[in-house]
């Protein structure tokens, strides 16, 4: 600013109070993935919402670019979105903040805490690593939400009019 005045000084001490007041929302992301829909391709569909406090700020619903046998599919909906969502923190104002990943499937959460590998997940080793990661450096949660309250359904498959309206 060329000729700041007192009512430019006014505004920016009125930053602080802002930040202050903003500091308990957080971002939080609700994943999932079907199985095997495509009938052609037996390729699963991955949809997540992203969210800062009540307001949806990101969204996408896309088919997976390989087949995925098992929970492989559920795990690489949850490091693509652990992967936006390290992209998407980059913004300045939500440096501080570890993103919540909401995820329904019980085995996909237990593989991204447990370090223990096993011979049978190896073929999404990268992933989980990736993860595990994230979650050990504390920037990424990934507690699990029962299917019932599973807002992302919406993005990955169709749904009857009263879970619709339910969500």
């Amino acid at each position: 600013m060329h000729d700041p005045r007192k009512p430019h000084l006014a505004l920016i001490k009125r930053i602080p109070r802002y930040v202050k007041g903003t500091l308990s929302i957080v971002p939080h992301r609700i994943l999932d993935a079907d199985r095997a829909s495509c009938p052609n391709s037996r390729r699963s569909t991955s949809g997540y919402c992203v969210f800062l406090g009540d307001n949806l700020i990101s969204r996408s619903s896309k088919r997976q670019t390989t087949v995925s046998r098992s929970g492989r599919g559920r795990v690489r909906a949850v490091a693509h979105a652990v992967a936006e969502s390290c992209w998407l923190l980059r913004a300045p104002c939500l440096y501080c903040f570890a993103t919540i990943v909401y995820c329904d499937n019980v085995s996909a959460v237990y593989m991204t805490g447990n370090p223990v590998h096993h011979r049978r997940t190896k073929h999404i080793e990268i992933d989980i690593h990736f993860v595990r990661e994230k979650v050990a450096l504390g920037q990424v949660r990934v507690p699990h939400v029962p299917s019932s309250h599973q807002f992302a359904d919406i993005m990955t498959k169709g749904l009857h009019r009263t879970v619709v309206y339910r969500i």
